[in-house]
């Protein structure tokens, strides 16, 4: 098995958890938080497919799904186009807001299948490529997915707690 198929593997494991954490969750329980300083389901969801959107679009040279497929516009959420929900404060993170799941599993869908064509283009040699030197060490191509593919892993099992407790609570 080659470096780009367990990322490959890895990254529809992500996609998978995505559809089971909002599927069939009303717009009240997607937009819920648990308590007034977390975050909610959607948000979660929200900010994992903009970080991988974000940090794949940069490290393979591509356009950002989000603006280029008008998915900001979809969403019509009132934050920069830019924003990815990094270091939000709870009134930035009330500005995600819902009315479907379909649209997170539709934007989401959509990284998806980008982050999987650059995915199943990779050689080895491309995994060394320096993507980003403001850190020390300078991050590599094979840092950065797996940076991704953990945080997103992280965030998507968050929203599967959060759906769970406000599931729960709703009785």
């Amino acid at each position: 098995m080659h470096a780009k198929d367990i990322l490959i593997d890895g990254y529809n494991r992500i996609q998978e958890e995505v559809h089971s954490a909002v599927e069939g969750l009303p717009p009240d329980l997607l937009n819920a938080r648990p308590t007034a300083e977390t975050n909610s389901v959607a948000w979660l969801v929200w900010h994992l497919t903009r970080v991988q959107d974000d940090h794949l679009s940069d490290a393979f040279d591509l356009d950002q799904v989000w603006l280029s497929q008008d998915w900001e516009k979809r969403f019509g959420l009132d934050l920069p186009p830019h924003d990815t929900g990094y270091g939000h404060r709870p009134a930035q993170v009330a500005k995600v807001r819902v009315d479907d799941a379909g649209l997170l599993t539709g934007y989401h869908d959509a990284v998806h299948e980008r982050s999987l064509k650059a995915l199943r283009s990779l050689t080895a040699a491309d995994l060394e490529r320096v993507v980003d030197v403001r850190w020390d060490p300078p991050v590599t191509l094979g840092v950065r997915l797996v940076s991704v593919l953990s945080d997103d892993l992280q965030h998507v099992g968050q929203a599967a707690y959060a759906r769970g407790l406000l599931q729960s609570a709703a009785g």
